[in-house]
């Protein structure tokens, strides 16, 4: 097997593997096919599992700290934009109190199952409100 860094990048070594969140060949994204309306725009859109590929090659790299923002990354692609530029929004400083980034983390674990971009908030709340 391949070793993963070797597969970097993906666009060129791997993308027999890529897909767009609809299930289009990432190869099949083409003007010709815009053209033709068969291509969305969520075709555009990054998914969770190259998000992962990225992350483990950032991880064989031993650049943990990039792999695990790629991993947070990955459980955001389907979170709703709203929630997502509410909890931006949450964050900036004096946006928000230690209860609402909680609520946040808490809904972000339970309701979408993005436990990393939960465990951010909550470590957020504590540089916050130390």
């Amino acid at each position: 097997m391949d070793k993963i860094i070797n597969n970097y990048p993906l666009s060129e070594k791997k993308s027999d593997v890529l897909k767009t969140p609809t299930g289009l060949s990432w190869k099949e994204v083409n003007l010709e096919l815009v053209l033709k309306g068969k291509v969305e725009m969520k075709d555009l859109r990054i998914t969770a599992e190259a998000l992962e590929m990225q992350a483990q090659i950032a991880e064989t790299s031993n650049r943990h700290q990039l792999a695990e923002n790629l991993r947070r990354s990955a459980e955001l692609v389907k979170i709703p934009e709203t929630k997502i530029l509410q909890i931006y929004q949450a964050l900036r400083p004096g946006r928000s109190n230690q209860g609402e980034l909680e609520t946040l983390a808490k809904e972000m674990e339970n309701k979408h199952g993005a436990k990393r971009c939960a465990k951010f908030l909550r470590e957020a709340s504590k540089a916050y409100f130390p």
